[in-house]
């Protein structure tokens, strides 16, 4: 009989926990106005959010006089890059992700890239977001965009491309992971 109650005592508890994390709901758009930097966003952040002051201020302009790299962008087509997930880490008060960030979201809707598979996290100054998944992806620096597939990372790229161009450091993940893909057929 002990062991029955204990037993429902545990599963009780294993329920309200389940129940608990199911109710949590990710607030989007958060902005919160700080002293040294003003209004900020954090946390999950929807594309729209950069449209609207004081963000459109840098976003807009890079957004917009960014000169795309074509050949990269039909690369990333033949790779199927919508077939993977982005991951963008990103700080409002920060002038890499001023600069980087616009210029991704641009890459992004040139080739279409679907809304559902992007995740905007946008971090303090201390790198922190409410739901704490910079630890997760021990983030360091921003901006930092992250390439999954299947739930499992194969590249990112941080605070800046290293080809000079986030559509070719994108092209290049994408081809590592075929070569990675071949590898694991070979073996």
């Amino acid at each position: 009989m002990k062991k029955l109650i204990t037993n429902v005592a545990v599963i009780s508890c294993l329920a309200f926990t389940a129940q608990h994390f199911i109710a949590q709901k990710v607030v989007v758009n958060r902005e919160v106005e700080t002293t040294n930097d003003g209004k900020m966003l954090l946390g999950n952040q929807l594309k729209e959010q950069f449209l609207k002051a004081p963000y459109a201020d840098w976003y807009v302009k890079e957004h917009d006089e960014y000169a795309i790299d074509q050949k990269a962008i039909n690369d990333l087509k033949k790779e199927k890059i919508n077939s993977y997930n982005i991951t963008v880490f990103m700080g409002t008060w920060c002038e890499d992700s001023h600069r980087d960030f616009p210029r991704l979201m641009k890459i992004l809707e040139e080739v279409k890239y679907p809304d559902n598979k992007l995740t905007i996290i946008a971090v303090n100054r201390k790198k922190e977001s409410p739901t704490g998944d910079e630890g997760r992806y021990n983030i360091q620096k921003v901006p930092t965009i992250i390439v999954e597939k299947y739930g499992k990372e194969i590249g990112r790229i941080i605070e800046m491309p290293t080809t000079g161009y986030i559509e070719r450091d994108l092209v290049n993940i994408l081809k590592k992971d075929d070569q990675s893909v071949i590898n694991e057929i070979l073996k």
